[in-house]
């Protein structure tokens, strides 16, 4: 489904630092960092990026919510860890091939001329960007959250595969959802929000 590029070029910088700038920058200036940022066979930042989120998300729930993890034998910080581990070590990047993957089919309709897979991949790592605050109890921060992310997986699925902004909203249709509405819980918060009215 990808290749491996031994030395890609472009792309994003590597480190902690880094993370942070991408952070900031996929958030302020979404067209200008999809532009720039997203280079072809360069998944790994976007990877860790991604497994970074998810780690600060997932801890943020669990730390917040009661109930929100699993605690075996009686021991709720090692349950906790274990959880966090098991989301952004091997749920998180599965989860995002797999959308990448659905994502690229719509592509292939929609787009004559697309990047590639690994830049589809890149794509979602970074919209989820705002999804770092969605661990946070509050629904109404949590819908913002899953509503920004889906509009910059629109603008970067533009931006990357050279399309028409209504394409690639088709095209990031069902990963959006999936991503946004259910994975991090976009949906749940916007029924919670609903309901207190």
């Amino acid at each position: 489904m990808t290749q491996w590029v031994e030395n890609p070029t472009g792309g994003r910088d590597r480190g902690a630092v880094a993370l942070v700038r991408a952070w900031l920058e996929v958030l302020v200036r979404p067209r200008r960092f999809f532009a720039a940022g997203v280079a072809p066979g360069d998944q790994a930042p976007g990877l860790v990026f991604a497994m970074a989120v998810v780690a600060i998300e997932e801890a943020t729930r669990f730390a917040l919510v009661p109930d929100a993890y699993p605690v075996v034998a009686n021991r709720p910080l090692v349950s906790g860890v274990v959880a966090v581990v098991v989301a952004a070590g091997f749920v998180a990047p599965l989860a995002l091939h797999l959308m990448a993957a659905i994502e690229t089919l719509a592509l292939a309709g929609l787009a004559s001329d697309r990047a590639g897979v690994s830049e589809t991949v890149q794509v979602i790592a970074y919209a989820i960007a705002p999804c770092v605050f969605a661990g946070v109890p509050i629904p109404a921060l949590q819908v913002l959250c899953a509503c920004y992310g889906a509009v910059l997986l629109v603008v970067g699925t533009a931006t990357v595969h050279d399309i028409e902004v209504g394409r690639a909203a088709v095209a990031a249709a069902l990963p959006g959802v999936v991503v946004f509405g259910y994975a991090f819980r976009g949906f749940g918060a916007a029924a919670a929000l609903v309901a207190a009215v």
